[in-house]
This record gives structure tokens, sequence and C-alpha cells, in this order.
């Protein structure tokens, strides 16, 4: 009987556990194995070993794609975080025409981020653009080394925040009523309510869209692409994502050097990811009770 469960557990599970293997493991090993070849995908592959590691870690032009990804990660999570909690505690009052806002602020998210991306390009085209011609102000948005990064940033941040509001909204329905109203009886202001009761309860909820928006911030690409192709001006908007496919497969399309970019976004968002969650570990309160 214990024999006959265990197989249908794993029969049950194999599904998804092809999944994993096809679309998660096994891409993984490929991207490993790539890492040690030198292959511009004409010639056969040649083992090279480390020396595609080697060259990566001494390349300033990757380190400064790193450093690109990183102020470009600053400038989208703190306030894509920040409007999300925000309109997800307006929109949990129930004032008139809340479930329309909601709606509303989901679409962008919804929608294919290249789409999106080739849309903001008119919009901050500097001569025939919407922003310029409502503003009444010549900008070149997209063509200044200091604007071009953070156009691209609020244009993310535009994308993204709706997901975070769903989920912040989500976080705050499941706390209890009945702890709202005893903060109230003891006399708490709305501030310390939301300061003292709501914000500690929703650590749980905050840990996910922190790591979520992290993840993705790092490894963000269409939008970038669309608005500023070729690393913007400057290479100012070349974050690790375009560069990694611009050494894949524009240039010397050399995808060992593309896989070891690869792998090192990969091991910095786990170290990352870590770090949160030992972080959030001792923080969280999952009993609402």
């Amino acid at each position: 009987m214990a024999r006959r469960e265990t197989a249908t557990g794993y029969a049950l599970l194999a599904p998804s556990l092809i999944g994993i293997l096809a679309f998660l493991l096994l891409p993984i090993g490929v991207v490993v194995w790539l890492s040690t070849q030198q292959w511009d995908l004409l010639f056969p592959p040649q083992f090279v070993g480390l020396d595609n590691w080697v060259s990566v870690l001494t390349d300033p032009t990757f380190g400064r794609s790193a450093l690109i990804s990183v102020l470009f990660v600053l400038l989208v999570i703190p306030v894509q975080t920040a409007l999300g909690l925000l309109l997800a505690t307006l929109l949990s009052r129930g004032l008139p025409g809340s479930a329309f806002l909601r709606v509303i602020y989901v679409i962008p998210w919804m929608c294919a981020p290249l789409a999106l991306g080739v849309v903001w390009r008119w919009i901050f085209s500097p001569s025939d653009g919407a922003l310029n011609a409502i503003t009444g102000v010549y900008v070149e948005w997209l063509s200044s080394p200091v604007l071009a990064l953070p156009a691209v940033a609020a244009v993310s941040i535009w994308s993204q925040v709706g997901y975070v509001t769903l989920f912040f909204m989500a976080g705050l329905a499941a706390i209890p009523a009945t702890l709202i109203d005893a903060a109230r009886v003891d006399g708490a202001s709305a501030w310390q309510i939301f300061w003292r009761v709501k914000l500690p309860l929703l650590r749980p909820t905050m840990f996910f869209v922190l790591v979520t928006g992290v993840i993705a911030s790092f490894q963000a690409f269409d939008q970038i692409y669309a608005l500023t192709p070729g690393g913007g001006p400057e290479g100012t908007t070349d974050v690790i994502a375009t560069r990694i496919y611009d050494e894949a497969f524009r240039g010397s399309s050399d995808l060992g050097r593309a896989s070891v970019m690869a792998l090192l976004l990969f091991l910095v968002l786990v170290v990352i990811t870590l770090a949160q969650q030992r972080y959030f570990r001792s923080r969280i309160t999952y009993d609402l009770s």
C-alpha cells in the first residue's frame, strides 16, 4: 500500500517534474556548459575552460552594465513599492469608482512590455511626442545621457505598479477587522493604525513584492530595448539583460561570454533573494489571530 501510494504521488507529480526538468534544470545545465565554450552559432563550439569567466569578470563594459542595472533597480523598486502601497491603501477604502480604478491600474501590467515600450518611445519623442506637446517644453527624454535611465525607470514603474497594488490590496484584505477596531478603541490614529498594525502584518506581502520586483527589474529587457535600442545614449541604459543579448546575438555573437553573464546575473539574484529572506525571516508575522 505504501509503495502504491508513493508511485501514485510521483505519477501525479510527473507533469510538473517534467516541466521543471525541461524548462528550468536542463536550460541551466546548457548555459553552464556554454559558459565553457566559444561558439558564434556558425562554427562548432570549442572548449575554452574558464577563459570566458576571466574575460567577463575583467571586462569593464560588463561592470558598467552591472552598475547601471543596480541604479535601475534603485530607481524602480522604492518608488514602485511605495506607490503601490499608497494606491492599495486608497483603493481598499471602498470609495466610489475603486473597482474601475483597479482595472485601469492593472491594464499596463497585462500588456506586452515590448508594445508598451514602442508606445512610450513615441510619447517621449522630442519632435512629435505627446509629452513634449502637452508640456510645451522640448526635452530629449531618451537621447539625454542624464534623462534616459530615469525615463526608462518611470515607464517600468508605471507598468508594474498595478501588479504591486493588487498584492498589497490582497494583504490588506487579509488583515482581520477586529485588530483595526481594537486599535481604534485604544485611541490609535489612522497613521498609527497603518504604521503599527497594518504595515507589520503586510511584511509577508512586502517580502514577496520586493523579491519578485527586484528579480524582474534586474531581468528587465523588453521595454528598455524598445525605448533605447543599442544601450541608449552613451550606453546609459545598457543593463545586464541588454548586454547579454548584444553579446549573444550582435557584434561578436559569443554565446560563451553571454552564458557567463547570465550565470553571474543568476547568482546575484540568488544572493539578493537569500539576503531578503534572511532579513524578513525574523520580522514576518503570519499569525493574525
